[in-house]
């Protein structure tokens, strides 16, 4: 049985201070084709779909649908703010490769 990924308490409270803009949708973690990598992460504001796994705390969601499922195995969602920039970020013990941004992997 492969573990759902879980979302951070930081990723959870910067989610609680963008939806307060934009109610009813959840932080949607995807992973499709492409990048330099083989794979990228899709992290967008978006409905939930009936079939999407929802991770909640804070009374936010995060929701990944069941394709992307497999990827995200175990993964941690987080939010990383820096100086050069913030953002959500993906710790995956499925990827086996990353590229410098972080955005795109391979397995």
């Amino acid at each position: 049985m492969q573990l759902p990924p879980s979302v951070t308490p930081r990723a959870f409270e910067r989610l609680a201070e963008i939806a307060a803009a934009d109610q009813g949708h959840a932080l949607r973690v995807a992973v499709e084709g492409g990048g330099c990598s083989g794979f990228q992460y899709d992290i967008r504001l978006d409905a939930p779909a009936q079939d999407d796994l929802v991770l909640e705390g804070q009374g936010q969601k995060v929701v990944v649908d069941s394709v992307s499922l497999p990827f995200l195995a175990g993964a941690v969602i987080d939010f990383s703010e820096e100086l050069i920039g913030a953002r959500f970020v993906i710790e995956n013990p499925n990827a086996t490769a990353s590229c410098g941004c972080g955005t795109s992997f391979s397995i």
